[in-house]
């Protein structure tokens, strides 16, 4: 993905318009990574979402690196923020990372349905812990 959270945070400050912050989610979601349907198992399913949701993750040099997909255009523009969030660091640094600062910035939870909200954030409990299996493994 070409974008960072940093050009979502900044991209949400000049969209004034809900409608338009969702168009842009949705075109996020767009921009993922191809996802073999070979990993939409439910080993790699994501529980608590309404949509169905698939994550799968290694570990690269020390840092965990995430894919993800799902079946509803919204989530997967909100899987994409997510990875900007997590993707790409260690355990240490996934494992101190609190998204809900960064998502109550975006104005996420105000905006999105319980639902969605709860999703959201099973899908960052599950990365943390991943990344708390993969610190136990390296420590």
């Amino acid at each position: 993905m070409r974008e960072t959270i940093n050009d979502v945070l900044e991209t949400f400050e000049f969209l004034d318009d809900w409608e338009d912050r969702y168009k842009y989610i949705i075109d996020l979601g767009r921009d993922l990574p191809e996802f073999d349907e070979k990993y939409m198992t439910e080993e790699n399913r994501v529980h608590g979402c309404t949509s169905r949701v698939w994550l799968v993750h290694e570990l690269a040099r020390g840092k965990v690196i995430f894919r993800g997909q799902s079946d509803a255009y919204i989530v997967r523009g909100l899987i994409a923020i997510i990875l900007m969030i997590f993707s790409g660091k260690s355990p240490t640094e996934i494992s101190a990372i609190d998204a809900r600062d960064t998502l109550n910035q975006l104005g996420l939870e105000k905006h999105l349905s319980p639902m969605r909200t709860n999703g959201l954030f099973s899908m960052v409990e599950k990365i943390k812990s991943i990344a708390a299996h993969y610190h136990k493994a390296t420590v």
